[in-house]
């Protein structure tokens, strides 16, 4: 039957699928070799990978990886550690509005604000730096204006990653299975929102002789 082909739909789920788990153990992996101060380098170096099978143009996951890591170490360390600071600052705000007993509601507004703040200034950094060559200020800089230009597409974005989270949240089952792919499942769909976002961009560029961005995707 074509269904069971090497081009019918099972076979290339099944494909995916194991991409998707390949990619997922070498993020985990690379974020380890540094006790979690490498995990930017690893979510630049899996983005690398997750641009390229949003354009189904994936090859060999761990060898794509493992380039894209040795490529990424300088930018990667900074923003990823930046990132976590970022995360951890919001987190606090929510925890302190539980904890104080007297605490008022625009603790809690400030902390989704500041949540929303750092969700548009680097939802799109990480494939920034994957694809492209620019420097961290910019990337910074870039992902907040693209966010705030798409903003329903972004909205969305936001949207369908916290329903991610709350599904590999619901039980240990869901848990386990997002050990597994979760973190780059959620990489995959930034990367399919983000990759037509960067064609329109360059094509835009293109057109009126600008080029903002220095394409490393080859």
């Amino acid at each position: 039957m074509k269904v069971f082909n090497i081009d019918g739909p099972i076979y290339r789920f099944m494909s995916t699928l194991t991409n998707i788990f390949v990619l997922n153990v070498c993020w985990i992996l690379g974020t380890l070799i540094g006790l979690g101060t490498t995990v930017g380098v690893s979510t630049v170096a899996a983005f690398d990978v997750g641009l390229k099978m949003a354009e189904n143009k994936e090859g060999y996951v761990a060898r794509q990886f493992i380039q894209a890591y040795k490529k990424n170490l300088k930018q990667g360390i900074p923003l990823g550690l930046i990132t976590l600071i970022a995360s951890y600052t919001v987190y606090l705000d929510f925890e302190l509005f539980n904890k104080i007993p007297d605490a008022t509601i625009f603790l809690c507004i400030w902390g989704f604000l500041s949540g929303a703040v750092f969700f548009t200034c680097f939802v799109y950094a990480f494939p920034l730096t994957a694809r492209y060559v620019n420097t961290f200020r910019n990337t910074i800089k870039n992902s907040f204006r693209i966010s705030v230009r798409y903003f329903g597409r972004t909205a969305l974005l936001a949207v369908i990653l916290a329903v991610e989270v709350l599904a590999f949240m619901w039980n240990t089952t869901t848990i386990f299975i997002g050990l597994l792919f979760g973190p780059t499942l959620m990489i995959l769909t930034v990367s399919m929102f983000a990759m037509p976002i960067f064609r329109r961009i360059q094509k835009e560029n293109t057109e009126e002789g600008i080029e903002h961005y220095e394409d490393d995707s080859e």
